[in-house]
């Protein structure tokens, strides 16, 4: 019975992190993009993601990920012997990649708070696809365990890799095209905004 409690609440656990490392990394997005607007738009923005970020990080993520590691230790502690299986050696090994980009965010948030984070919006969306890639390994791992089936995931994860890569091109580039289009927009003179 000890064994499906320490289940449950590991999966409340990586439910909540998770969460979290989806939403964190897309306020990052929008937090480097504050700085292309105009103030006082820009301040009040910035500032508000600052909040938003530390809360998240701190009340949410920072719990959920204490919950998801004991738990998981509590399950491992249950059947000590999968420490030797090949299939949880690698979910630990992506575990700790996670966790690595976990205290990165935290990082983040301490740079942004200083007014130091050079990354761009563009930067942060790619750096806010990496825990769903890790998040889809692990559930796999989970799932299948020994009979992973390492062709038909690897181009599976892959095509999603390419996807996301696509996905982000193309937003990237409707960007770029909107703005474009905004400053070659006529102004209130009816002179285009860009030469005014």
């Amino acid at each position: 019975m000890t064994y499906y409690w320490f289940k449950a609440f590991h999966i409340v656990g990586i439910t909540a992190w998770f969460a979290g490392m989806f939403y964190l990394p897309r306020l990052f997005v929008y937090h480097a993009e504050a700085a292309e607007q105009p103030e006082p738009a820009q301040g009040i923005l910035q500032h508000q993601y600052e909040i938003m970020e530390k809360r998240l990080y701190r009340i949410i993520m920072m719990p959920a990920l204490a919950l998801t590691v004991i738990m998981g230790l509590g399950l491992i502690s249950t059947e000590p012997a999968i420490i030797h299986d090949r299939w949880i050696q690698i979910k630990l090994a992506c575990v700790a990649i996670l966790l690595v980009y976990h205290f990165y965010c935290g990082r983040l948030i301490k740079q942004f708070a200083a007014g130091e984070c050079q990354l761009t919006g563009q930067q942060f969306r790619w750096f806010n696809e990496f825990p769903t890639v890790f998040f889809v390994i692990v559930v796999m791992l989970a799932v299948f365990k020994n009979n992973f089936p390492t062709s038909a995931a690897s181009w599976g994860i892959f095509a999603m890799i390419v996807a996301m890569a696509a996905v982000i091109q193309l937003y990237a580039r409707k960007r770029r095209l909107d703005r474009e289009r905004a400053e070659a927009a006529p102004g209130p003179s009816g002179e285009a905004t860009a030469s005014s």
